[in-house]
């Protein structure tokens, strides 16, 4: 029997051991955070092969991946097809975070519809990371504490592929624009680098989303003479838009198109004979580096042996970024998480290093690519020669010029 002065010592030692188990019985028995994400995009219009299934394979390989370093973690990846109509994809996001409790809004292409989530989540609370729309309105003076817009816009458009042509000689334009928000904006910007860059836009004309005959538009084009016609649409709408140009002989005449948001898919589409020469920006290319290869392989062998465009690139590394806020504050609140999101920039092979600005803009490289020749090639989805890379500082907007009420003047 153990003397009187051993006794105290025993008793800790008891209480440790049982506070030790109520601990380890605690943490079983503490069920696992969940996050609860939507991928709302074009499913099976025009803007389907830039965004579409890929986007979710990408969201759906962020949440395996962050799952397999914490399992303490039930992520929830749901999607739903906007059908390029805001009143379609404001219902959507409303059912979701009435229904479903929904954290995160993720990827969004067209603005018009991503504009009208962006006023929803911030009224409900919720955050928006936006990869697919381009509008600079969204972080300019409608920018929003509730929404981070990820991979590209309008500006970082016109700033890498217009200012590239007005240098390179093209110092006259002529616009075939898609008649939504994005269309007129990425026309209103690039239209700025090119006037602030000596040159000059002598006209526009808007045709309706996914339209299917552009000879109108492209006679209208040639009429003008300019040396450029920028095509400030995107989809399904650029790659039939370049099809007809070349039907219509327009470099023949001497004229040179400009896609100012040409996908990956797109080239894909047109095939190299056609979309060769083409000049173009881009945040993300599958072959840029080992890391964009190795996970761009990856993404190709869940989506059908396709490569990943920037917009489904930027589903990911943008949802990676979020998870890791929510982890690191052991909170969802959409303030706390975003102020995190914030203070720590983002690393991954994707976009390299990201930073997260006061505006909700997410400022990385961007890259001037050219399309190669068919004889360049060496073979599947090698499309693209880097022509030049654009600084994270020089690539986007600067923080005071867009207007945004978040930023102190």
């Amino acid at each position: 029997m153990p003397t009187r002065q051993f006794r105290r010592p025993f008793r800790l030692l008891a209480l440790a051991a049982a506070s030790l188990v109520s601990l380890a019985q605690a943490h079983a028995a503490s069920p696992p955070t969940r996050v609860t994400l939507g991928v709302l995009n074009d499913r099976a219009g025009p803007y389907s092969d830039l965004a579409g299934e890929g986007s979710v394979v990408a969201a759906e390989m962020a949440a395996a991946d962050f799952k397999a370093q914490n399992p303490g973690f039930d992520i929830r990846v749901l999607s739903a097809d906007h059908q390029n109509k805001p009143d379609v994809g404001a219902g959507v996001v409303r059912q979701w975070i009435d229904r479903d409790d929904i954290d995160v809004v993720l990827d969004v292409p067209f603005s018009s519809v991503a504009l009208a989530v962006h006023q929803i989540v911030r009224e409900k609370n919720r955050l928006m990371i936006n990869s697919g729309a381009g509008a600079s309105e969204i972080t300019g003076a409608l920018c929003s504490p509730n929404t981070i817009h990820w991979t590209y816009d309008t500006w970082a458009l016109a700033n890498g592929t217009g200012g590239a042509m007005v240098r390179s000689g093209g110092d006259t334009w002529f616009f075939i624009t898609a008649d939504y928000a994005f269309g007129k904006a990425l026309e209103r910007d690039v239209s700025e680098v090119v006037e602030r860059n000596g040159g000059k836009v002598l006209g526009s004309v808007r045709h309706p989303v996914a339209a299917t005959d552009y000879s109108s538009f492209l006679i209208q084009a040639q009429g003008s003479r300019a040396k450029v016609i920028g095509l400030a649409n995107a989809g399904s709408d650029t790659i039939n838009t370049i099809k007809q140009g070349a039907e219509f002989g327009v470099a023949e005449g001497g004229q040179r198109l400009a896609g100012l948001l040409v996908f990956l898919s797109d080239v894909h589409s047109l095939g190299l004979k056609v979309a060769q020469g083409l000049v173009l920006t881009e945040a993300f290319y599958w072959d840029l580096n080992d890391g964009t290869r190795a996970w761009s392989r990856r993404f190709a062998e869940r989506h059908k042996g396709r490569m990943p465009t920037m917009v489904q690139a930027g589903v990911y590394s943008g949802m990676m970024h979020y998870l890791k806020a929510v982890k690191a504050t052991g909170s969802k609140d959409p303030a706390t998480v975003t102020a995190e999101m914030r203070r720590t920039p983002a690393e991954d092979p994707l976009f390299g290093r990201s930073e997260v600005r006061a505006d909700g803009r997410v400022t990385h490289p961007m890259y001037l690519f050219e399309v190669k020749k068919p004889a360049e090639s060496k073979g599947p989805w090698d499309y693209y020669r880097l022509v030049s890379t654009i600084p994270a500082d020089q690539a986007f907007r600067p923080l005071k010029a867009g207007n945004c009420p978040l930023v102190s003047p």
